[in-house]
């Protein structure tokens, strides 16, 4: 299923992996775990966010898959999504 991952990094602990050079290689390992079709960092509410699209096959796979987020103090919201081509398919299906 196409998931929609939004992240709010915890501001101080993100200034410290920032300052010490760990942030680049925990953003590194959280693509590389997600694989995301695509990826944007943004400023959301006023703190450093992520927002990832990506296939999550089964939803045992949500703590492995958000735990380096949650270690680094980020609050998290995870929705199913879809894209045009989802959106059409699924009002094809519908009965009329």
């Amino acid at each position: 299923m196409r998931m929609l991952l939004t992240a709010q990094m915890d501001t101080e602990t993100a200034n410290r992996a920032a300052a010490d050079g760990t942030m680049s290689k925990m953003i590194e390992e959280i693509v590389e775990r997600l694989k995301p079709e695509a990826a944007y960092f943004t400023v959301q509410n006023g703190q450093r966010g992520c927002l990832m699209v990506f296939d999550m096959q089964d939803s045992a796979r949500m703590p492995p898959l958000l735990e380096p987020l949650f270690q680094a103090g980020s609050r998290i919201d995870l929705r199913p999504v879809m894209n045009l081509d989802d959106l059409r398919a699924g009002l094809g299906g519908m009965e009329r």
